[in-house]
């Protein structure tokens, strides 16, 4: 029995109809890939990766390597945010303490960050700076050599039995705050778009950080005001003019992460002294 051969129109057909699914195939499976590639998963209509993928650029030896990322000028020597992470950094002392002096440099840099937030900011920042002050006179006055660090003017204060009205309530405060600043700011430089915005996140912070360690008034009064902050946007422009947005979460995000290191160093050293109960 003979088999009829399929027509010439029929075999041209065929071979275009192959050539296109090998080619949907290849487009598809290509798709799969660079989802996996960028964090995507398997469905997903839209895919934004979690995370930035890294640029690559063609090295001398052939290869791609990723390149190194630049400061924004608000991370270096004049800029706020460069000034203060270098004060707080190097207030941590090799051995474990916390330089003052260099700590309180620190504050008063994050003061002058904190003051063109908003009423409620602005007001912690001049309270901020007050307590700044105020231990800035022990630091350079007559019992100085008592002030060079916290754990010295932890030890002395409560060998002087003056703990309650003393240098280290001062500081215990400070570092609450410290506290708020470092939550704010990671928030606020880690946030997502369309989630929440800058003042519900300073807010959120000041409920974990501060309300529990002031009366009820002030809660409400600060839970308004934190509504008040200016947006993510105008808070980054602050934190890093000129700078784009991913440059300036980056330096925002940097900032936090110093500002945590000092804090945990802090708490340390004040539970050791049995003083964060102290006010």
């Amino acid at each position: 029995m003979q088999v009829a051969l399929p027509s010439p129109a029929l075999r041209c057909w065929f071979r275009h109809a192959s050539a296109l699914a090998v080619l949907v195939l290849m487009v598809y499976l290509s798709a799969r890939v660079l989802r996996v590639l960028s964090g995507c998963k398997p469905g997903v209509q839209s895919c934004i990766p979690e995370g930035p993928l890294p640029l690559q650029v063609p090295h001398e030896s052939g290869l791609l390597v990723a390149p190194v990322w630049e400061e924004p000028q608000c991370l270096g020597p004049q800029g706020m945010l460069g000034r203060m992470t270098r004060s707080f950094r190097a207030s941590l002392k090799p051995e474990g303490d916390v330089e003052l002096s260099r700590y309180l440099a620190g504050w008063r840099e994050l003061t002058r960050f904190l003051t063109p937030l908003g009423s409620i900011v602005a007001f912690a920042a001049s309270e901020a700076f007050i307590k700044v002050t105020a231990l800035e006179a022990r630091v350079q006055g007559p019992d100085a050599a008592h002030y060079t660090s916290l754990a010295t003017m932890a030890a002395w204060e409560q060998r002087a039995g003056s703990a309650q009205a003393s240098g280290s309530r001062t500081l215990l405060l400070l570092h609450r705050a410290l506290r708020w600043s470092q939550l704010c700011l990671q928030r606020v430089a880690t946030g997502t778009l369309g989630g929440p915005d800058a003042g519900v996140q300073c807010g959120d912070a000041y409920r974990t950080a501060l309300a529990p360690h002031h009366p009820w008034l002030i809660r409400q009064a600060a839970r308004l005001a934190f509504l008040a902050l200016p947006s993510r946007g105008r808070l980054l422009e602050l934190a890093c003019p000129a700078a784009g947005e991913a440059d300036a979460r980056a330096a925002l995000a940097r900032a936090a992460g110093v500002l945590e290191q000092v804090y945990n160093r802090t708490q340390d050293l004040l539970a050791r002294h049995s003083l964060l109960q102290l006010a």
